[in-house]
């Protein structure tokens, strides 16, 4: 059979493509955080934070929503093979991406808030321009990018009055307590 696929086929596709980077994404997300010490550590509860902050059991609920909705939107992009923006789209995804994974360890790994802010601004750019490619890609892909959108600003905005707050933060050491019997 030489020509255009079904249906079917073009929706077995996305399946496949979905089955194998949703999963991808989730999980190098989440473990880009856990490698990097993200949450409650004893640095992170010694800072202060700002009254929007929320509570901490929230970041690892709605990260891994927001990798997979990435990852849709990446497979939706790559489903799009007419396109000639598929491939600026696709490529601007594993940059912006790169940037994402690595912010965690420059904020919680080496404590570098302030660093981390002007790191997370540099995502958004990335993820802005992201957005607006998969949107001449395909519509959906857009759409699905709009919450990680949303997050990372709100993000950005946290990240900026925890820097403001702490103006000591990369210094801050944490002391530890022993006991003597």
């Amino acid at each position: 059979m030489v020509g255009i696929a079904t249906k079917g086929q073009l929706r077995m596709s996305f399946l496949r493509w979905a089955l194998v980077l949703v999963p991808l994404i989730v999980l190098v997300g989440s473990l880009a955080g856990a490698v990097s010490g993200s949450g409650e550590t004893g640095w992170y509860a010694a800072l202060e934070k700002p009254p929007f902050q929320p509570p901490s059991y929230l970041f690892g609920i709605v990260w891994p929503i927001l990798y997979a909705l990435m990852a849709f939107a990446l497979v939706a992009v790559i489903q799009a093979r007419g396109s000639r923006w598929r491939g600026l789209a696709i490529g601007l995804f594993v940059v912006q991406l790169i940037v994402n994974l690595l912010w965690s360890p420059i904020f919680f790994g080496m404590h570098q808030v302030s660093f981390a802010f002007w790191w997370i601004l540099l995502m958004l750019a990335l993820a802005i321009g992201t957005t607006v490619i998969f949107g001449r890609v395909r519509r959906i892909a857009a759409w699905l990018m709009l919450p990680y959108l949303a997050w990372i600003s709100f993000a950005a905005l946290l990240n900026f009055e925890i820097d403001r707050l702490n103006p000591d933060a990369e210094t801050l050491v944490v002391g530890t307590t022993s006991t003597q019997i």
